[in-house]
């Protein structure tokens, strides 16, 4: 449960060091805060990407510059300065190098796997994963256009991250139209899914939302496992506005007064066996 606390960055949980620059860790329960100080000459491809050997950051940072400015050039070629002052947010795909004063930041969404190496420090979790998507979005983006279609992704991922926030989800990754998160908790995750579906209805879009409970591996931001894997086939299965779960979650919300649907046994692409599946009933 969030409690009362503080803790400061003059005696941080930990410093991941990495050339030029260097991240201090404070660890507040299920949030960690992270404070970045890059010197002149940091840059992301230059002192970070051998540590993690992706060909891109794939971490998403949210947070407020203390000083200096950094420079970020995303993917598909997008750029942006961003300066003393600024509050932030880069999504995953990007470079980024330090201005000639440096970087001094604050960040809330990527300090717990920044400048991991894969292969020393994955972390497994038990954890109950949730995919969701937007059902039908190839059609809505041909009938409402670039610009509007635009929009209505923005505020469709504002409402989503809201809910994750409110129940404690990991975000690990947008999908485009949809979000991969994690929970420590099964009966978060499903209320968090059922609460993402309702919160898009006024966009006239519907959501669809898959989850399943087992170990993940957490390297680099991303999560990786067969769990991962089962909870997106599941997700697959979903119909507009709809919340499915394994019998591996339904298991685990004994008690929850959370009430399911049984949709039978079901074979998940890819996934050996039989799977019971159900769905949350309103």
């Amino acid at each position: 449960m969030p409690r009362l606390q503080r803790k400061s960055f003059s005696t941080p949980d930990q410093v991941r060091r990495f050339e030029h620059g260097r991240l201090e860790l404070v660890e507040l329960d299920e949030t960690t805060v992270g404070r970045f100080v890059h010197q002149p000459g940091w840059r992301w491809s230059t002192d970070v990407q051998p540590i993690v050997g992706t060909r891109s950051c794939q971490n998403r940072h949210v947070g407020f510059v203390i000083s200096g400015s950094l420079h970020v050039t995303m993917d598909d070629g997008t750029e942006l300065l961003i300066r003393e002052g600024d509050a932030y947010e880069i999504p995953p795909g990007h470079d980024a190098s330090a201005g000639e004063d440096g970087f001094d930041s604050v960040e809330f969404a990527s300090s717990r796997t920044f400048a991991v190496s894969p292969g020393d420090e994955a972390e497994r979790v038990l954890a109950t994963i949730l995919f969701t998507d937007i059902v039908g979005s190839t059609t809505l983006l041909e009938e409402r256009g670039d610009a509007m279609w635009r929009r209505l992704l923005l505020e469709h991922n504002a409402r989503i991250r809201a809910e994750l926030d409110r129940f404690r989800g990991r975000e690990i990754i947008t999908t485009g139209d949809g979000f991969l998160a994690v929970f420590d908790g099964a009966a978060r995750a499903v209320r968090a899914a059922d609460a993402m579906t309702r919160s898009v209805q006024d966009l006239a879009i519907e959501i669809r939302a898959g989850l399943h409970t087992g170990e993940v591996e957490l390297v680099g931001g991303q999560a990786r496992g067969v769990a991962v894997h089962a909870a997106a086939r599941v997700a697959a299965l979903a119909g507009p506005g709809e919340v499915l779960v394994t019998g591996t979650t339904r298991d685990l919300l004994d008690g929850s007064a959370l009430v399911f649907e049984s949709r039978g046994n079901v074979e998940l692409k890819g996934l050996s066996g039989e799977r019971p599946i159900f769905a949350l009933a309103r």
